[in-house]
């Protein structure tokens, strides 16, 4: 009777931990095969590869373009190493407002945190801030040592259910990957289902998920696919760029119902650092294509002389 109970008790466990391993629950979805073919009729002739996942989270349509292929993260790592950070700031390991000590050593660029003086106090809270905002990499290398490192954010993102996202910078035993892909890599799926888990208050806790989305909204790049809706849309979102890659994942508070999106791209001809760098044509052609598909009873298009600023 006790071995059975101990069974019973066991696979409950069992049952419930695998639960809890898992990513957001997607619930009932179906492709959209209307929205498919016009986003890949926008794909075509793009000199590079390119992966596209969206998902409607009012009805569950979703489309999928190479949407579970590995792209460079480029700064959109930054959204799993603020998980990692929060992590540690959940289980009293951190603490958000404490002021840190900056030092010289820490310094990557000339960024905002790269130009502090060597002593500067700043608080935990500011370097996060600077890391999903302005995408501060010195900010953002010294938030991932505080995680923990790499291999702890990786960690996390295993146990949570997200498999295809990994830091790979600074991390033992992700030379290789490094090389191949940077800082980080991911699946467009994965990284747009990642801020769906945070929006949806299941990434550590309802309070710590409200942080981090909140954090989200605030965003200083916002000449890719966020020029392409009205200025009074909220938006949780995350960009990156490195010469042959342009990334942007956005979670949309559309007024007939949310949705998520993500673009990825690697191996562009196009590598100029400049506003019609294909790549970044291309993020702003996707979110243009979906807030209109999504919302077509709107007449909002940018202002005419948006793309000098």
């Amino acid at each position: 009777m006790i071995l059975r109970f101990l069974t019973i008790t066991f696979l409950f466990y069992y049952a419930f931990t695998s639960l809890q391993a898992q990513p957001a629950a997607i619930g009932s979805t179906k492709e959209d095969p209307k929205l498919a073919r016009q986003l890949e009729d926008l794909l075509k002739g793009f000199r590079g590869n390119a992966g596209v996942y969206v998902r409607n989270l009012k009805t569950g349509r979703t489309v999928a373009i190479q949407a579970d292929s590995l792209f460079p993260t480029a700064s959109t790592i930054k959204v799993p190493i603020m998980c990692g950070v929060f992590d540690k700031l959940h289980k009293g390991e951190l603490s958000y407002h404490k002021e840190l000590v900056y030092r010289d050593s820490l310094r990557y660029d000339n960024e905002i945190v790269g130009s502090l003086k060597d002593s500067t106090k700043i608080p935990l809270s500011y370097v996060m801030m600077l890391m999903e905002t302005i995408s501060d990499n010195t900010g953002s290398l010294w938030l991932q040592a505080l995680a923990g490192g790499g291999t702890k954010i990786n960690e996390w993102l295993e146990t949570n259910g997200f498999h295809h996202i990994r830091v790979n910078s600074r991390t033992p035993g992700r030379e290789a990957n490094r090389k191949q892909y940077g800082w980080g890599q991911t699946s467009p799926r994965d990284l747009a289902e990642l801020l769906v888990y945070i929006r949806q208050g299941k990434a550590i806790s309802p309070d710590v998920s409200d942080r981090m989305y909140r954090n989200l909204t605030r965003q200083f790049w916002d000449g890719g696919g966020l020029s392409q809706l009205p200025p009074e849309i909220k938006v949780g979102t995350k960009n990156g760029a490195v010469d042959q890659s342009k990334s942007e994942v956005v979670l949309v508070h559309a007024p007939h119902g949310e949705y998520v999106y993500c673009v990825m791209t690697s191996n562009q001809v196009d590598q100029r650092w400049e506003r019609s760098n294909e790549g970044s044509e291309l993020l702003r052609k996707v979110g243009a294509l979906l807030w209109h598909y999504f919302e077509p009873k709107s007449s909002w298009k940018p202002v005419e002389g948006y793309e000098k600023w």
